[in-house]
């Protein structure tokens, strides 16, 4: 029987193997899903710096003669800030690395999908990408690369600079794709993009050479989006320990660079033994750095002087053990000394390993948490305010964790890091897109889910323009158009509970229903990104925002049905009254009709003023 084994292997190599799950699973979803990264990329890029977006999309087949599935290439281009070439590589040649990992909104969130489709094109054609990009307006840096599967890093094939003119960036990919089957997709997923980006111009050009334009409606940029602070309610075990890892202060390395920065603090102008360096760092203490102190301290429990320090390296501070290890170089040995509790040092290398009080880690780690407050969730989790966080053991941070999940005094999650897109744009966009007889907007308060801030913006369409074809929803999560998977959307799910007859609404009406969610974290179901999870927070805003905008529209239909209902008994006035005139006319023998004109002007203003 055959030995098992085992081995590891990197992200990249994961998402070959894994593709369906980032939306990359035939030839017709990877194109459309290729589309989305990339335009997402661009437009996110230039949200971030304020920048009126202009991105240019176009596909184009390699060989127009085949017959699909086939090789296209895909090209999107943005005026947006560009990248620094130095980042280029590792930003378009490795998985999981990229810049939205911060706590903030943004279309993308899990740093996969531009370079899964550079991963999907190269896996189905074997051609490199081709990155263009200018970051100072005067030099365009031009990357051809491969990824390296099984490593997760990239394979510059070439590298080029020339004389640029504005800043931007164009990424092209050779990828297997069937547009004939994702044509339309793509061209809703361009339709809808600028239906919620109404402050971009966006231009496709399709493999036929055919142009979609859709020029920006209004010139107004919702404010960037900012990273923020975790909330409390949204930390787990886990995340715990990631923060109290980036609160330790790290050891510092003890170099020559180290030495002289602790023999100028001190005011040393020559070498001195141990004692007196200890003696005249504690007459400065006060006035030392943290670092400087942290190497005074080591020096006390190693009993060495400045040369001394020279001659080791320190690999571990053992607080719970009370040990120091260090590495000899001269012997080519590890040793360990045991560290004196009593000693005045010893609270400051615990201080250094153990990081920050329970008490200043709520206050400095957390959106909107105030000593007061952190005072009183550490009386409600039952732990003192001065203990040290990386004191804690494992199942002390499980409580930690517990607690912070049901403590009710925490303010709510800070919206103001998030960036809805606004009623006046959306509803310019609306009237634009659909131009209806009747239409309303309404942007509910920001709300929270797990700790995490979310925005619902809503807008309701009817009539005019819009095709009686039935309800229609558009979709939209931080500006992205969901297109895919509707069927088991939160949004479609509050929809189709809406008893439309109660809002005088029937048949297949002439209705749109535009949804927008916002937040730090959407609770998408997949990676690819396409429908929300039924929250109830989130349930609850979309449901509260829906039956708003359904009761305007009832008014409004009330109305029309009065105005329809003025209408008839006006155009019965104008039938009748001249055949009734005609018959007094006769009866009475006169030859001149009366002017029965009059009368019917004022059966109209009677039925305007009912």
């Amino acid at each position: 029987m055959s030995k098992e084994v085992f081995s590891q292997i990197s992200p990249s190599e994961f998402f070959y193997r894994n593709r369906d799950l980032a939306g990359f699973s035939n030839p017709t979803r990877s194109l459309y899903t290729s589309v989305r990264e990339f335009v997402e990329n661009a437009l996110d890029a230039c949200d971030q710096k304020k920048i009126l977006p202009d991105i240019h999309l176009s596909i184009k087949a390699v060989d127009a003669e085949k017959p699909d599935p086939k090789h296209y290439v895909l090209t999107v281009k943005d005026n947006g800030p560009g990248i620094d070439p130095e980042h280029i590589p590792l930003a378009f040649g490795t998985v999981l690395y990229g810049s939205k990992f911060g706590l903030k909104q943004a279309r993308g969130m899990f740093g996969l999908g531009a370079t899964m489709a550079i991963l999907y094109g190269q896996i189905t054609t074997n051609k490199p990408v081709t990155v263009k990009s200018c970051s100072d307006g005067k030099t365009l840096d031009e990357f051809v690369m491969l990824l390296d599967i099984q490593k997760n890093k990239p394979v510059i094939l070439k590298h080029t600079t020339k004389e640029g003119s504005k800043t931007g960036l164009a990424v092209s990919i050779v990828l297997e794709g069937d547009y004939s089957k994702a044509g339309s997709k793509v061209r809703d997923y361009v339709y809808q993009t600028s239906l919620i980006t109404p402050y971009a111009s966006i231009t496709f050009e399709d493999p036929s050479g055919e142009k979609f334009h859709y020029p920006r409606i209004v010139k107004d940029m919702p404010h960037p989006p900012t990273v923020i602070k975790p909330h409390p309610h949204g930390i787990d075990v886990e995340t715990i320990r990631r923060m109290i890892t980036d609160t330790h202060y790290q050891i510092p390395t003890i170099d020559n660079k180290m030495i002289d920065k602790v023999k100028k603090e001190l005011g040393l102008k020559k070498n001195l033994s141990h004692k007196e360096i200890l003696e005249k760092a504690q007459k400065r203490w006060s006035d030392i750095s943290k670092p400087v102190r942290t190497v005074i301290s080591v020096m006390s429990f190693l009993n060495i002087d400045f040369e001394g320090l020279k001659k080791i390296r320190i690999d571990d501070i053992d607080i719970a053990n009370k040990t120091i290890t260090y590495w000899d170089f001269g012997e080519s040995q590890t040793h360990a000394i045991e560290l004196d509790p009593e000693s005045p040092y010893y609270k400051q290398l615990a201080s250094t390993v153990q990081g920050d009080t329970l008490l200043t880690f709520l206050t400095k780690r957390f959106q909107r948490v105030g000593p007061t407050t952190a005072e009183k969730f550490c009386d409600f989790a039952k732990f003192k305010p001065d203990k040290r966080i990386g004191s804690m053991t494992n199942e002390e941070l499980v409580k930690l964790a517990d607690a912070l999940q049901k403590f009710e005094e925490f303010l709510a999650p800070d919206p103001s890091c998030l960036a809805p897109l606004g009623e006046e744009p959306l509803s310019k966009g609306i009237m634009k897109f659909f131009n209806p007889e009747f239409a309303a907007v309404w942007q509910r308060n920001a709300s929270a889910y797990s700790g995490f801030p979310f925005v619902v913006e809503m807008g309701i369409a009817y009539g005019g323009d819009i095709p009686p074809s039935g309800l229609k929803v558009y979709r939209f999560a931080n500006r992205i158009p969901l297109l895919y998977d509707e069927g088991s959307d939160v949004v479609l799910k509050i929809v189709n509970e809406t008893e439309w007859s109660r809002y005088k609404i029937k048949g297949d009406p002439p209705l749109v229903i535009v949804s927008h969610i916002c937040s730090t974290r959407i609770p998408y179901k997949t990676v690819g990104k396409e429908n929300v999870a039924d929250r109830p927070e989130l349930e609850r805003e979309l449901k509260n925002a829906l039956q708003y905008l359904a009761r305007k529209l009832a008014v409004h239909m009330s109305r029309k049905g009065a105005d329809d209902m003025a209408k008839k008994r006006a155009n019965l006035y104008s039938k009748y009254v001249p055949l009734i005139a005609q018959f007094a006319t006769e009866l009475a023998g006169k030859k001149k009709e009366p002017n029965y004109n009059q009368l019917i002007r004022m059966g109209s203003e009677i039925e305007e003023q009912v």
